[in-house]
């Protein structure tokens, strides 16, 4: 049993029966426990898993699924178990649902009242009340120190010209911070919780731009959603670029063709 395991089955009150790793413990480690008293849950480590009970609490007060925070403490998060028995190509429509609601939920200012992280690289979140220069501070300019000097020449050109490119004051909505079909949990055809969040808020079409760099929504999940503002497509570029370069940074040069392929198509 691991350290994680007998952390979780303190928290949940219990005597540890048996744990079994789970996928996608890319950046923390994820465990499935179980309890002498029949109770099961899954527990994780993080940058900061009380931050992240947080956030899973706002999803969920926002009206959109998210896993029950049994207990959390600076070690580990134990939530509940959900179902997860289905496939996203069946449930594109309930996440465009889903989102919307999630969208729907405004702040007064962009940035989360706590820092976060994926894995070792810090994601900056003090309260801003300018967009572009948020986008550019928080989330840009802070990879061009960790990558290589000809893709953060071009970084720090496209951030200095955000202000001509990207909405000053859009509507500071509820987002995930992480939204790929890997965060996205499914049971039938209905999404049953979305996870491991990274949440700010911000502009709405920073999800949008998240999901769409690896999964393809079907119509179903515009229909729900709502359609897009014009000049969403010259957008998406610039908000998609953020993860690529979390990606170079993690996992190393096999991204900088995606970066410099996204640089490219936002004419830097």
């Amino acid at each position: 049993m691991t350290a994680l395991a007998a952390i979780g089955a303190r928290l949940l009150g219990g005597g540890l029966r048996r744990a079994e790793p789970l996928a996608g413990g890319d950046l923390s480690e994820i465990l499935r426990i179980e309890l002498a008293d029949g109770r099961s849950a899954i527990v994780k480590s993080g940058p900061a898993p009380q931050t992240e009970a947080a956030m899973l609490e706002a999803i969920a007060a926002a009206g959109a699924p998210a896993p029950r925070v049994l207990a959390a403490s600076a070690d580990a998060l134990a939530i509940e178990e959900l179902p997860t028995g289905g496939s996203l190509r069946n449930a594109w429509g309930s996440l465009g649902a889903a989102l919307a609601r999630l969208h729907d939920t405004l702040g007064t200012r962009y940035g989360w009242p706590a820092d976060y992280a994926f894995g070792p690289i810090a994601i900056a979140n003090a309260f801003a009340d300018d967009w572009p220069r948020f986008w550019a501070e928080r989330r840009l300019m802070a990879s061009v120190p960790h990558i290589p000097a000809p893709v953060a020449r071009r970084v720090e050109r496209l951030a200095a010209d955000l202000a001509d490119r990207l909405p000053a004051r859009p509507e500071p909505s509820l987002l995930h911070g992480d939204l790929w079909g890997g965060n996205v949990l499914v049971d039938g055809d209905h999404v049953s919780g979305l996870i491991d969040p990274a949440c700010y808020f911000g502009h709405c079409e920073v999800d949008l731009a998240m999901l769409t760099l690896f999964d393809r929504p079907g119509p179903a999940f515009y229909d729900a959603y709502g359609a897009l503002e014009p000049g969403a497509d010259e957008r998406l570029v610039i908000y998609r670029l953020w993860p690529a370069l979390v990606h170079l940074r993690l996992f190393g040069s096999g991204y900088r063709g995606m970066v410099e392929g996204m640089l490219a198509a936002a004419g830097v």
